[in-house]
C-alpha cells in the first residue's frame, strides 16, 4: 500500500521536505482554481519530485463538489467540460486518479469542537439531530431519480475523456452517509449504490470508489465493511482508502484518534492487506487547530504515525506467519 499525504497546491517547499521525513513519498493533491492547467500541475510535480514525492492521485475541489454538476443546473455543460479538461491535464501529466464526490454541499457536520472523546482537541463532530433540523440547503428538494439522472448525465460525458486519457474517477461516498442530507438525496450512502453506481457506467474500469472507511463506520447499514474490502478489491474497484475511526455510528459521532473509535483499525488494516489492496491509503481528516481553523499539522503528523504502524506490523505479522 501506498501511504500518502493529504495536500494542496499551495503546499510549500518545507512542508514537501516534512513529508519526506516522514518517510512518505505519495501525494494526494486539491489542484485549486487558477492551479488546474498543464503547466502549474507539471510545476507541481517537478518541485515535489525534488523532495522524492509523486502525486498519486488528484483532484480539483471546485470540480469535484459541483453543485452545477450535481443538480443538473443550466450551465452543468460548462463545469462538466472543465471537469474533462482538468482530467486531460491530469492523464497529460501522469496522474492516473481524479477525483469525484457528488456531494453539492458537502460533508455535513455539526459542528468542529472539543468533544468527549478528542482529548481536549478539536474535530469534526455530526449530530443528526442538529443536521435533520436545518432548512434545505439549496434551492429545492432534489429527489433520488433526478440526482441519479444527474449522474449519469455527467459519467456518460465524463468516462470516455477518462478512457481517451486514461484516468480513473474516484467516487467517494456522501458523509454521512444517510438517504438525504440539506434536501438532496445522497448518491452514494450503501454499498448497493456504488453497484448501482458501476452497473450505470457499464463496468467500466474507469470508475471506482474512494473507499472511506469513516463513511462505512459512521452506519454500519453503509454495508459489511470487511466483505466489502474483499468483494471490491477483487472487482478492482478500489482506487483509494481513507483510514479514520469514529466514537460510534449516527445519530451522534466524534472523529477520533484511530485508537480511540469503536472499530478495530488494525484488523482493518489487516483485511486490506490479505484481499491484496494496494493503492494508497491516508488518513483523511486530522484533528483542526486550536482556533477551529485549518486542519493540524502535529494531529496529521501522528496519525500518519500511527497508520504506518499499523500498516508496517501488519506486514512484518504476514511476513513472519508465512515463514
Amino acid at each position: 500500500m501506498i501511504v500518502q499525504v493529504n495536500c494542496s497546491s499551495k503546499m510549500t517547499d518545507e512542508q514537501m521536505q516534512s513529508v519526506r521525513g516522514m518517510g512518505i513519498h505519495g501525494l494526494a493533491v486539491n489542484f485549486l482554481d487558477g492551479d488546474t492547467d498543464y503547466d502549474s500541475v507539471m510545476r507541481f510535480k517537478e518541485r515535489a519530485s525534488h523532495y522524492e514525492l509523486e502525486i498519486v492521485d488528484a483532484g480539483c475541489p471546485s470540480l469535484q463538489k459541483c453543485p452545477q454538476i450535481h443538480l443538473g443546473k443550466d450551465d452543468r455543460d460548462y463545469w462538466i467540460d472543465k471537469y474533462n479538461e482538468f482530467t486531460r491535464t491530469l492523464g497529460k501529466a501522469g496522474i492516473k486518479v481524479n477525483y469525484i464526490a457528488w456531494q453539492p454541499n458537502g460533508i455535513f457536520r455539526s459542528r468542529i469542537d472539543v468533544g468527549k472523546y478528542t482529548h481536549g482537541e478539536k474535530a469534526m463532530i455530526c449530530d443528526m439531530e442538529e443536521i435533520a433540523s436545518r432548512p434545505i440547503a439549496n434551492d429545492r428538494e432534489y429527489e433520488e431519480q433526478e440526482i441519479w439522472d444527474n449522474f449519469k448525465y455527467f459519467i456518460d460525458r465524463a468516462l470516455p475523456v477518462c478512457e481517451e486519457a486514461d484516468v480513473k474517477l474516484a467516487l467517494h461516498p456522501n458523509d454521512p452517509p444517510v438517504c438525504s442530507l440539506g434536501g438532496v438525496h445522497s448518491l452514494i450512502w450503501n454499498t448497493e449504490c456504488y453497484n448501482k453506481a458501476f452497473a450505470l457506467a457499464g463496468e467500466s474500469p474507469y470508475l471506482g470508489m474512494k473507499m472511506c472507511i469513516g463513511c462505512w463506520l459512521e452506519n454500519r447499514k453503509f454495508g459489511n465493511l470487511m466483505e466489502d474490502i474483499r468483494t471490491f478489491t477483487k472487482r478492482g474497484k478500489i482506487l483509494v482508502v481513507h483510514f479514520r475511526n469514529v466514537s460510534s455510528e449516527i445519530p451522534y459521532f466524534e472523529e477520533t484518534l484511530m485508537e480511540d473509535g469503536y472499530a478495530d483499525m488494525y484488523a482493518i488494516m489487516e483485511q486490506l492487506y490479505r484481499c491484496g489492496y494496494d493503492g494508497p491509503l491516508n488518513i483523511d481528516h486530522p484533528f483542526f487547530n486550536p482556533d477551529g481553523k485549518g486542519m493540524s499539522k502535529l494531529s496529521e503528523a501522528y496519525l500518519l504515525g500511527y497508520m504506518k504502524g499499523l500498516l508496517h506490523s501488519v506486514e512484518h505479522n504476514a511476513k513472519k506467519n508465512s515463514l
